[in-house]
């Protein structure tokens, strides 16, 4: 089933785009985003699509073959969105959104390990052709001290029981090694209590999310990928930011406000705007999203 792009209404309604204008879409996934912009019916508009994903990059091609607009799709992660703009000769954009979330589509066909609903190889990397150098969630769950585990499932997933699930890492380990999505999700399940197993999120989500976010550095490039994204903006251009997970909010909603406190920019929604009802219950995916944006100053200071 083709990936759902979230709050695409509050995303279009706040873009502000014009005719002869740039929209940068980071992170591109489906061209969901993009497709909307593109619906606009603008005349010389170029929109620009980073993922770091190569098979997103073909999906979103075909999506966007009826564009009229000018499509420029990259295999380039965002964080090297400055090299892609100097590479095609831009200077500024009108508009740039960045979409935290990962596609349905990475989640449920990738067979790459992104989803704990089917056996696949313990992956959970963007990279298509790894070399032994590449960080995966497998070499992390089979190599890495409890201690690292159990901070990692912390720090990156806000998981209560990251010890306990660290500790049975550990010791299943011992007796063979976790090769694939389920080993870790029976591993999980038995390192937490029954009740746990009955809540409205599968209880290995926290775990598996720390561990996507881990193996592609997904926080530890996010403040570099906002700070090109706004040099890049054009006076008066807007930078949209999604995101799903606290930790990520956070990172977003603490730059906002510095670069408003700084006078750069304007903080368009002091409180980020959420998904109705009506789309949670269309695509329960879109339930935690939350949509943040930044107005770059007419003038520089």
């Amino acid at each position: 089933m083709r990936h759902k792009p979230v709050l695409i209404k509050e995303v279009i309604e706040n873009i502000d785009l014009k005719d002869g204008d740039t929209y940068l879409d980071l992170t591109l996934g489906s061209a969901g985003h993009s497709q909307a912009v593109c619906s606009l019916g603008l005349k010389n508009l170029t929109i620009i699509g980073l993922d770091k994903d190569i098979e997103a990059i073909e999906r979103s091609g075909k999506y966007l073959e009826n564009c009229k607009a000018k499509i420029i799709l990259e295999n380039s992660p965002n964080n090297l969105l400055d090299e892609v703009l100097s590479k095609h000769g831009i200077e500024g954009v009108d508009a740039i959104l960045i979409d935290l979330g990962i596609s349905s589509e990475q989640l449920d066909i990738s067979g790459r390990g992104f989803t704990f609903q089917r056996d696949e190889p313990l992956l959970m990397t963007m990279k298509k052709d790894l070399t032994d150098s590449d960080l995966t969630a497998r070499i992390i769950v089979n190599t890495f001290a409890e201690e690292s585990l159990a901070d990692i499932i912390y720090g990156f997933g806000e998981e209560r029981y990251s010890r306990r699930i660290a500790k049975g890492i550990v010791e299943a380990r011992q007796e063979k090694e976790i090769k694939t999505t389920f080993d870790l999700v029976d591993i999980i399940k038995n390192s937490t209590p029954k009740r746990y197993h009955h809540l409205k999120s599968h209880p290995a989500t926290r775990t598996f999310q720390a561990l996507r976010m881990v193996v592609n550095e997904e926080y530890q490039t996010l403040t570099i990928t906002l700070n090109k994204a706004f040099n890049y903006l054009n006076p008066g251009a807007k930078l949209l930011v999604i995101s799903f997970h606290s930790i990520e909010d956070r990172i977003v909603k603490k730059w906002i406000r510095e670069k408003h406190d700084q006078g750069l920019g304007v903080r368009v929604n002091k409180k980020p705007l959420a998904p109705t009802r009506e789309e949670v219950l269309d695509n329960p995916r879109s339930r935690s999203s939350k949509l943040r944006i930044i107005q770059k100053n007419e003038q520089e200071h």
